[in-house]
């Protein structure tokens, strides 16, 4: 029962840590999406093997999309005219980062790792999208996936997995939206993987060893495979998976190590690789998970070496900011971010009953 406990207030302080930061970028979230159409982008996306793969990835790291959220929108750009390499960059970006997970990183990270985290998910895509468009096989995409978080078994709570998007609203409908979007659908996406995130974020404070530094500084390209291996088939989203990389980092592993998790974990899964076969090829798959082994290694050793040169201890930055609100503050934010959780999953609960009736 002591066990239990420990490891029930390690993951409640995290929480409280994250709760406030999460309200602020859900919210943040939803007016980038209600007032930006993912898929007005695709006419920016059609010509030329560069220019479209950068603007993808642009547009996609501050929009608030899961790894199967982001399938259908990336499958009606591409068969809109976007192309290979710019369909698979928004594919990487949106997933590794948004507005939400950049909050999440701020409170329980540290100001160097929020601002690595979204460029190094930028990095991946457009060295990705590009190295599609010279050496991929282009083809066009011959099926949509309206509903592709129920077809491969995606972790989103949510039924419509945020993808669908309201057109031609008055601003008093858009602004109810913002608030239905940010605390009722993406809310909903984020909090069984958000959970099960702070649940092993406080086993790894409860019972990993106290001091994995030696061992991670001295093995920093093989902690980076491990963490690679557990990021690719697990399905995590990138707010989900911040808590877990803190609490690694506070027990001493390496940031690079931390961060390669940060990236492949939310751009791979189970269920992505086989979107990935079916809507592009196998030439694209290997591409795909081959640029993000590569650049998320390449961007943790450059993240240790900037923690070196700068003479920064990451296991002494983490979790800060959230120590920036005082706790009546953020235990209001913890219970108001609870209530929330909560009625998402009754409402949800409901529709799926209803639904099968």
């Amino acid at each position: 029962m002591n066990i239990v406990y420990k490891v029930l207030i390690s993951s409640w302080d995290i929480y409280l840590d994250v709760a406030a930061y999460m309200l602020f970028g859900f919210l943040i979230a939803g007016i980038i999406y209600v007032f930006f159409k993912a898929d007005k982008i695709k006419k920016y996306l059609g010509t030329g093997r560069i220019k479209p793969v950068i603007l993808s990835a642009l547009f996609g790291i501050p929009i608030p999309l899961c790894s199967c959220g982001v399938v259908p929108v990336a499958a009606g750009l591409k068969k809109q005219g976007a192309n290979s390499g710019a369909a698979l960059a928004f594919m990487i970006a949106t997933p590794e980062s948004g507005v939400d997970s950049i909050a999440v990183s701020w409170a329980i990270l540290d100001p160097v790792m929020t601002v690595i985290r979204p460029v190094a998910g930028f990095i991946t895509a457009i060295a990705t999208g590009i190295i599609q468009n010279f050496f991929g096989i282009e083809d066009r995409v011959n099926a949509e996936f309206p509903h592709a978080q129920e077809a491969i078994g995606c972790g989103c709570s949510s039924t419509d997995c945020a993808v669908a998007q309201k057109e031609n609203q008055s601003k008093q409908k858009k602004i109810v939206e913002v608030f239905k979007y940010s605390y009722g659908e993406l809310l909903s996406d984020i909090e069984k993987p958000f959970i099960t995130g702070l649940f092993i974020a406080g086993l790894i404070t409860s019972f990993f060893p106290h001091d994995l530094s030696v061992w991670s500084n001295n093995h920093q390209f093989a902690s980076m495979i491990l963490m690679l291996a557990a990021g690719v088939p697990m399905y995590v989203c990138a707010t989900s998976s911040t808590p877990i990389s803190a609490a690694l980092i506070l027990k001493g592993l390496n940031p690079g190590a931390a961060l390669v998790f940060l990236l492949a974990g939310p751009a791979t899964n189970a269920a992505t690789i086989m979107i990935v076969k079916s809507l592009f090829n196998m030439r694209a798959l290997v591409i795909y998970l081959s640029m993000i082994t590569i650049c998320s290694i390449l961007m943790g050793f450059t993240l240790n070496l900037v923690y070196y040169l700068s003479g920064i201890q990451a296991s002494i930055s983490m979790g800060r900011a959230g120590e920036l609100i005082p706790y009546e503050g953020r235990l209001a934010a913890g219970i108001v971010l609870a209530i929330l959780m909560g009625y998402n999953m009754i409402g949800n609960r409901f529709k799926v009953h209803s639904h099968d009736r």
